[in-house]
């Protein structure tokens, strides 16, 4: 059977980006870091040249490897006076806070990141893998109702500053369903970044204006902090699942062991023995896992986070946890609007891009003659449970991001990854459970309904058994959301056959040959 090329992303625009690119003769690297480009257009609110994430990419015969390009702590000095506040939105019926500002801006990686896979693992020239994204920053993308919506709710954020409302906000009014964004400055910064390359972001003009920009008013990013950043490689979590080997996200991201406990639970107690995994039977595996997040998983460092990873040896502890239904302690819920994209590519050559990037809500500035928005990672709660600014200078922060990759008979046969903030890594459990286990369509996988537990709370869409969330209510407070929501993710997936866009946030798959 001929191969195809199939894309999955949070968006059109994007997805056309990475169908543009393997058109032109580029592999799936080049597509992927092309439609990350085109997102921080048609997805302003998710991702930017100012966020971070990681790409795992698997060449056709090898084996994945994880890109690790997350946010670093700024060397910057903690002053008496930082510029960092809390901004309340709105999501309709609730509001939460968010805390932004000069001071909420960790060291960006996604540069680094893009321009680092495309040099070691594409083909074509970085002004090619850029051309999709310089176009539709400069001629504009029209507004679909998700972005409409989701410009109302981050809204406060993207229009803190005089540069944002010229952008978000041009006539006074946010910009809604059929209006046009256009990102002139950005295209420019685009450009210039095609013919320079990584030098102008890090050592060159784009790391003095950032600078300039936090040092002496109230933030902590320094020139030092661009030069020295540099991307990490990482060998993947590999997780044997169903006859599959699963590839997830190493520490010091969080989300990979996670998974990887809550898949081995199942296997262990459902999947070897052919037994059905029952709503039950999951969301105990959510709260052993819980557990472990608790006790062994301490966020502050990255130090920490691997030295504690011998939880998983001791696995048969909270093994045994799941077979006796013990309850433990487990960190409460953090809200997030999970600011977030994903992008899922495979090539007619067999080589699969899963790239997953962020910029938290923003830190609320509109760069000045760069004309993108810095991620706000130092300011988001689930990131800095023990307190905001506590990681050492020059650490990488952890994650729940998780870029996923399915090999069997080391092809691979699913390239997965999700938005959701904390919901990562419930989010791709039930997934790999659906796809791997069960059978069932990446499709209709997808738009399944999904729950997510954190603490004592578990969440629903409509459609989850209500019979036995009826059952669990004696155990936890029971949420069922009115309908499929943002809130439960974006997960955008591809096999060889297909590729399944979440619509939950406006996703999209495109499938093609030539």
């Amino acid at each position: 059977m001929k191969r195809k090329n199939v894309v999955a992303a949070g968006h059109q625009v994007t997805a056309e980006a990475a169908r543009e690119i393997l058109w032109l003769g580029g592999n799936a690297f080049d597509a992927a870091v092309g439609a990350v480009f085109a997102a921080m257009v048609a997805e302003f609110g998710l991702t930017s040249a100012g966020g971070a994430g990681y790409l795992m990419a698997s060449r056709e015969g090898g084996l994945p490897i994880v890109y690790d390009f997350f946010v670093e702590m700024p060397r910057g000095r903690m002053l008496d006076r930082l510029d960092f506040f809390a901004v309340k939105v709105d999501f309709g019926g609730a509001t939460q806070e968010f805390h932004v500002g000069r001071a909420s801006a960790g060291v960006p990686g996604n540069i680094a990141g893009l321009l680092q896979v495309q040099e070691e693992l594409g083909r074509l020239s970085l002004a090619d893998v850029l051309a999709p994204s310089v176009r539709a920053a400069r001629d504009g993308v029209v507004f679909t109702e998700h972005q409409a919506h989701l410009l109302q709710i981050l809204g406060p954020i993207l229009t803190h500053s005089k540069e944002g409302r010229e952008l978000y906000a041009p006539d006074g009014e946010l910009l809604t369903v059929g209006d046009r964004l256009r990102m002139p400055e950005f295209s420019d910064f685009l450009c210039v970044l095609g013919q320079e390359g990584r030098e102008f972001f890090y050592l060159g003009e784009a790391a003095r204006i950032m600078a300039e920009w936090s040092d002496g008013q109230g933030g902590l990013l320094t020139e030092e902090d661009f030069a020295q950043y540099r991307v990490v490689k990482r060998e993947p979590v590999k997780t044997p699942f169903s006859g599959y080997e699963v590839y997830l996200n190493p520490p010091p991201a969080q989300s990979g062991v996670l998974i990887d406990v809550t898949l081995s639970l199942l296997e262990r107690e459902h999947c070897q023995s052919g037994r059905g995994v029952s709503l039950t039977d999951l969301v105990r595996a959510f709260d052993v896992t819980n557990q472990l997040r608790a006790e062994m998983l301490p966020v502050g460092s990255v130090q920490e986070v691997q030295a504690t990873l011998s939880a998983t040896t001791r696995f048969e502890e909270y093994l045994e946890r799941y077979r006796q239904d013990e309850r433990g302690d487990s960190l409460p819920p953090v809200p997030s609007a999970g600011s977030t994209t994903h992008i899922s590519v495979l090539d007619t050559e067999g080589n699969a891009a899963s790239v997953t990037t962020t910029n938290g809500e923003g830190c609320g500035y509109v760069l000045p003659g760069l004309g993108f928005m810095l991620n706000n990672m130092l300011g988001e709660q689930d990131l800095n449970p023990q307190g905001f600014h506590r990681y050492r200078p020059g650490e990488r922060l952890s994650s729940m991001v998780s870029p996923t990759i399915v090999l069997q008979k080391g092809e691979p046969i699913l390239v997965t990854g999700t938005a959701g903030s904390n919901r990562i890594r419930s989010v791709l459990t039930q997934l790999l459970l659906w796809i791997l286990y069960e059978g069932r369509g990446v499709k209709e996988s997808t738009e399944l309904p999904r729950v997510h537990l954190e603490g004592d709370l578990l969440s629903a869409e409509p459609g989850v058994s209500e019979e036995e969330l009826r059952s669990l209510e004696n155990l936890y407070t029971v949420h069922r959301w009115p309908n499929l929501a943002l809130f439960f993710g974006g997960a955008n997936s591809v096999t060889p056959e297909e590729g399944a866009g979440d619509s939950r946030r406006g996703g999209c798959s495109l499938e093609f040959t030539a």
